[in-house]
């Protein structure tokens, strides 16, 4: 079959199971993942291969069908230690954040599992919580509070599980932990840090009197900038939690104006909660002219590329695509700023 004949039957059959309007960019989105499936098959690729991206993409298709039942609501992540007993201080710290977390009407991921993941769902109650499990062989079953639950997700791989966390997170809040613990919080930093996730507070949080968190920031000083492998203003991507609730505050003030910000062309677009003055949109531009690209910091409505969230002012800001520490500490002014 020619190219041209194979991608008329492709749209043909894509028009004939779904909804969707021919103008509408996911018919064509949905056509290109049928034409990349086939062209695996004529590709010759062995079945290890196809196994792998057939479980990926079903994986996704239905985290996104339960994730998409709770749009609008936000969402914490929260890592920390499967082993974690009930007894210690960063237990009791974890469940004490997904308490207020609860009571500020957020939502809680975690991996499902005991430990830490238990204890984050202990405030937001099953309701109110998502679990992320990974299968393996010496942890079969998630904790008591979500097993059985709709919003508890089943991972074959720790990629797509990944994915779903950072995607569908507001906030991301790190608890003592391993090697897993360490790797979800080093990806959620080196995404934020090099523009390829929405930025988003990412907290640390240790029980009484455990300096786990305070080690580690100084490593990362003392190793990482210290000998240049990060910015100053890297350092601007973590908080390391004073309590829960310095954690809660820190994570509630991120969104105290700024409401979520999207790249429209090349422009970051931060949609605010209400217009800001002139005054304020002066002193943007004094302190961050560094990260412009060209021009200035302006305030709009809307854009007539955006679809979502239109009552809501805009700040315009020409970004370069560089340095996103400095993105995040002009989102942390943007938080102080006087309203109209």
């Amino acid at each position: 079959m020619n190219s041209k004949l194979l991608q008329d039957s492709i749209e043909a059959m894509v028009e004939e199971v779904s909804d969707l309007k021919s103008n509408d960019p996911r018919r064509k989105m949905i056509s290109q993942m049928v034409d990349t499936c086939l062209k695996m098959a004529k590709e010759g690729h062995d079945s290890g291969q196809i196994k792998l991206v057939t479980h990926a993409l079903k994986e996704m298709r239905y985290a996104y069908q339960v994730f998409n039942r709770y749009r609008g609501t936000r969402k914490v992540s929260i890592y920390g230690s499967a082993r974690t007993e009930e007894s210690n201080p960063d237990y009791s710290a974890a469940a004490e954040f997904g308490r207020l977390m609860a009571s500020n009407d957020w939502m809680a991921i975690t991996g499902a599992g005991d430990g830490i993941m238990k204890a984050g769902h202990e405030g937001p109650k099953r309701e109110a919580s998502f679990g992320l499990a990974i299968r393996l062989p010496f942890e079969t079953t998630a904790n008591a509070i979500i097993e059985g639950d709709p919003k508890l997700i089943n991972f074959r791989f720790f990629f797509t599980r990944k994915l779903m966390f950072m995607t569908h997170s507001d906030a991301v809040v790190a608890c003592p932990g391993g090697f897993g613990t360490q790797d979800e919080l080093f990806e959620a930093l080196t995404l934020v840090q090099t523009g390829k996730s929405n930025i988003i507070p990412i907290v640390m949080i240790a029980g009484e009197g455990n300096d786990y968190w305070i080690n580690w920031a100084k490593h990362v000083k003392a190793d990482l900038l210290g000998n240049g492998m990060i910015s100053e203003e890297d350092l601007s991507l973590f908080h390391v939690a004073e309590s829960p609730q310095d954690g809660v505050d820190h994570i509630m003030q991120f969104y105290n104006m700024y409401h979520s910000s999207r790249y429209v062309r090349s422009d970051y677009v931060i949609r605010v909660n209400a217009k800001l003055t002139d005054e304020s949109i002066d002193t943007l531009n004094e302190s961050f002219g560094d990260i412009l690209r060209e021009g200035k910091i302006t305030q709009s409505g809307p854009l007539p590329a955006e679809k979502d969230h239109l009552e809501l002012s805009r700040i315009i800001v020409p970004h370069s695509k560089r340095s996103y520490g400095r993105l995040r500490q002009l989102i942390d002014m943007v938080n102080t700023c006087d309203s109209v």
